[in-house]
């Protein structure tokens, strides 16, 4: 049977290390850690897009597949789908490389989640403003 290697989608916004401290009950990785971290990666992004601060207000259709385990290198792929006049969604991608790999491209590696984040751009009053344009 043939498999098909699925690669990540999208630009690579951040990569960390899942830690001990970051655990659930069953020692797997927490799965709202792992969202915590797509949020900040996004945010990151829709600031650039937006040119300044953005705030999250959506996130559709996430979907947990795998466990991430303690020492997994985790990393967040992104891509724009949609740009409104005040609000931005990307597509975001949580893809993991497990511990005691060492980084190289023959290294497995594979998705543990995915969702549409949408921010909406602010000014310094917290309220929406129009995103420019280039």
């Amino acid at each position: 049977m043939t498999e098909t290697v699925e690669k990540p989608r999208g630009e690579l916004l951040l990569r960390t290390l899942a830690m001990p401290g970051d655990t659930n009950p069953n020692g797997d990785i927490f799965g709202g850690w792992i969202m915590s971290q797509m949020d900040i990666a996004g945010g990151i992004r829709a600031q650039e897009i937006a040119q300044g601060p953005v705030v999250t207000i959506a996130v559709d259709s996430m979907k947990f597949i795998r466990p991430v385990q303690v020492g997994d290198v985790v990393c967040c792929y992104g891509s724009r789908v949609r740009l409104g006049t005040t609000s931005v969604t990307l597509r975001l991608e949580v893809w993991v490389r497990p511990r005691g790999c060492h980084g190289g491209d023959s290294d497995p590696r594979f998705k543990v989640t995915e969702a549409a984040f949408t921010f909406v751009a602010i000014d310094e009053s917290g309220v929406k403003r129009a995103i420019p344009r280039d």
